[in-house]
């Protein structure tokens, strides 16, 4: 398994680790694992650019990651 470096600002740590009890690391590895998916099924259709940057957007990442199913991942 390949590792990454990722870097975030101090008070997204601080409310991380108000969570301790979600395994970050296995958190983002299904959500980009979620996303390459997402970007795959695309890759074939005609207007594929519009797609890729409307999924690419911060509006559309802050929306995938604030939302209730979050919550499923409490007991990873």
């Amino acid at each position: 398994m390949t590792n990454i470096t990722l870097s975030i600002n101090n008070e997204v740590y601080k409310k991380m680790r108000k969570y301790s009890e979600i395994k970050w690391s296995e958190f983002v590895r299904k959500m980009i694992k979620k996303r390459i998916d997402e970007l795959e099924k695309i890759e074939n259709y005609p207007d594929k650019e519009s797609i890729m940057t409307m999924l690419a957007s911060e509006e559309t990442l802050k929306k995938d990651w604030d939302n209730e199913s979050d919550e499923r991942w409490n007991n990873v």
